[in-house]
Formats: structure tokens, sequence, C-alpha cells
């Protein structure tokens, strides 16, 4: 969040908040296989076509969170540098999010390894 904050407040940036949008796809990122995931455990499948499509909108907006800076430097709303932190603050954010769910998301951990 620091890279995106500072790729939108920096004065050599112009001050623009358009980078900030990406906000946005962080927080609607794993909701699809959040809810997914609620529906299918109880129908014993791990393959279904509800998680299948949940992880198909996730990916489109991850793709999307990448794909917004690099459209608004192209059009030259932002700059290349506003660009470029707001792209590693996106790697960082949703390695975050995958790791979290990695992590703290399967059923069969043993709490003992702390």
């Amino acid at each position: 969040m620091t890279f995106v904050i500072l790729a939108c407040a920096l004065p050599s940036y112009e001050n623009v908040w358009w980078p900030f949008f990406v906000v946005l796809f962080y927080l609607l990122c794993p909701m699809p296989t959040m809810l997914a995931r609620r529906y299918t455990d109880s129908a014993g499948g791990t393959n279904s076509a509800c998680m299948e499509t949940a992880i198909f909108i996730t990916m489109g907006l991850i793709v999307s969170s990448f794909a917004l800076p690099i459209v608004l430097a192209h059009a030259h709303v932002i700059k290349l540098g506003a660009c470029l932190l707001t792209l590693a603050g996106n790697v960082i954010v949703h390695l975050t999010i995958l790791g979290f769910f990695t992590i703290f998301d399967s059923d069969d951990a043993d709490y003992a390894m702390w």
C-alpha cells in the first residue's frame, strides 16, 4: 500500500490520485474465491464449476489491477514512475493475499507448528 500511496502523493508525479483506484481491485480480488469456497466445501468437490468460475473472476480482477496503471500511463494520465510504483505495490499486495490464503485457509492445518 505504501507504493500505491507514493505513486499518488509524490509531487514529482503531479499529485494525481488515479493509481489509488487499484485498491478497489485489492478489496474485490479475494471475494469470489471466498464465496465459492464457502459453497463448494459443503458439496465435497474441489473441481466444481462454481470454484472454477470464481478462480476465473479472481484472475480477471488481478489482471485488471495490473492493466489499470499501464493503461493510465499509456494514456498519459499518470507518469511512468507512478505506474511502476503501482505495479510494485500490486505484486506485493497480491502475493500477500496469496500467502494468506495458502497458509491460513487450509482446514487440516496443524497449529502446533507455530
